[in-house]
């Protein structure tokens, strides 16, 4: 009985004092990846922000600033992303009674180029969508930098997953 009062008072002891922690951002990149380059999003959508292809590139590359260890080079990095913006546009989403709209929705779409010179299985060329909904009483431009930040966050987290996230 002595022993495993012993025994049981020293692994408590060694629980107390060791901790132990995991990084979960999901990420699963060859240890041979060293590099990340993000080109330029051109914006080829109509009517679209004027700065909304720097918000989705600056994002991109802050996303894997904080989320990798990778280095972020100009051109050709291990890891490589190009694209462009090909839809901004909002519709009418909820009709009332009267045949009005109660909500509109804002939609992003972006065309993704994907390339991992170490894993190319991983390569894409695709399309991204999100949205938000707004109040029809609200004029866009009192909402849009807010719709826009919720959009592209989805957008930049759909793109992460999709180049390094492998579940």
């Amino acid at each position: 009985m002595k022993k495993l009062t012993i025994l049981l008072l020293t692994f408590l002891f060694i629980s107390q004092s060791c901790t132990i922690s995991y990084k979960l951002n999901g990420a699963s990149i060859a240890p041979e990846v060293k590099t990340v380059s993000i080109q330029y999003f051109t914006n080829r959508a109509p009517l679209a922000m004027s700065n909304l292809e720097q918000i989705i590139t600056d994002n991109l590359k802050d996303k894997f600033k904080s989320q990798t260890k990778l280095k972020r080079v100009d051109e050709m990095g291990h890891l490589d992303f190009s694209g462009e913006i090909t839809q901004y546009f909002t519709k009418p989403m909820a009709i009332t009674g009267d045949e009005v709209a109660a909500q509109n929705r804002l939609t992003i779409e972006i065309h993704v180029k994907f390339t991992n010179e170490i894993e190319p299985q991983y390569n894409f060329d695709q399309n991204f969508s999100q949205f938000a909904d707004y109040d029809s009483n609200s004029d866009l431009s009192s909402v849009e930098q807010e719709l826009v930040d919720e959009i592209v966050e989805k957008l930049i987290e759909d793109i992460f997953n999709k180049s390094v996230v492998n579940w």
